[in-house]
């Protein structure tokens, strides 16, 4: 069954990139994420009383409470990272370093989660690294204005966005234990929905809020929709199958991702990209085995 739940995070996270695309054209990325997250949080908590697990709230210990929240963090901390990461370096060169966290989240689940390491898992891995690597459009990109040293601090944030995003399913794993998922998600988007108005607020973006078209709001809250389907799903599968494989599946998202722009957005995919997509579904499938 998480097998499947894997899927259909993979299938609501790709629609979701679509329509936020869409949505965030003529809007700020930071205010359209603050706006998606109120409807992932109040979709998490909606799904929390449908199912009645509201009612487990008092039985959810400390331990899964905190690690709960710690995955919250690391969500709004891959988030500030990679922003800043992309403010200071070339889109070309911060993505592959950003990608990484598949290959990582693998180790680290092998590492402190004991999920085993086989040469399956090994060969799954150099595959996605690679299949991720062709993914990445690389591009020209010009100097400064100025010519004057490239600071190489986006290194640093680059690699912490990875590290932070690897952190986001190693802590959510660990706090899901014992917690109806549904309640878990709930709580874990409460601390990202503080962090992301927090990011607007302290920006002073909160002002530009009210100038988005009805048009973008469609499709901001549709694709908080598709993210809060993709969460309840993420972290169902999370809590019943082994993290080194329900990432890897739930980053298939970029299939569904691809086929939808090619259909609505019209963008064409290239010859490296179509090779790396191939890597990434072979790595990915053969890790069913």
């Amino acid at each position: 069954m998480w097998i499947l739940l894997a899927f259909a995070s993979a299938f609501f996270a790709g629609v979701m990139s679509i329509l936020a695309k869409i949505g965030i054209r003529d809007t700020d990325s930071d205010s359209a994420t603050a706006l998606r997250t109120v409807v992932v949080a109040l979709f998490a908590w909606i799904m929390v009383f449908v199912v009645g697990s509201h009612t487990t709230i008092t039985d959810v210990d400390i331990r899964s409470v905190v690690f709960l929240v710690l995955s919250g963090f690391a969500t709004g901390g891959t988030w500030l990272c990679y922003l800043k990461a992309l403010k200071l370096g070339d889109v070309n060169k911060v993505v592959p370093i950003n990608k990484s966290s598949t290959v990582l989240t693998m180790l680290l689940s092998m590492l402190f989660l004991s999920e085993g390491f086989t040469v399956i898992k090994l060969a799954a891995m150099v595959l996605i690294g690679i299949g991720t690597y062709f993914m990445i459009e690389r591009k020209e990109t010009v100097s400064n204005e100025t010519n004057t040293p490239r600071s190489y601090k986006w290194i640093f944030y680059a690699a912490l966005s990875a590290v932070f995003a690897s952190l986001t399913a190693i802590l959510g794993k660990v706090g899901i234990e014992g917690v109806e998922s549904n309640l878990g998600t709930a709580i874990r988007t409460i601390v990202v929905l503080v962090m992301a108005w927090g990011i607007v607020f302290a920006q002073g973006k909160h002002k530009e809020i009210k100038q988005i078209d009805k048009k973008s709001r469609l499709f901001i809250g549709l694709s908080g929709l598709a993210t809060g389907l993709s969460w309840l799903c993420f972290y169902s599968a999370l809590q019943q199958g082994p993290v080194s494989v329900v990432i890897p599946i739930d980053k298939l998202s970029i299939v569904v991702t691809i086929a939808f722009s090619y259909l609505i957005l019209h963008e064409k995919l290239k010859k490296g990209s179509v090779i790396g997509l191939a890597l990434i579904i072979i790595g990915t499938m053969s890790l069913l085995i």
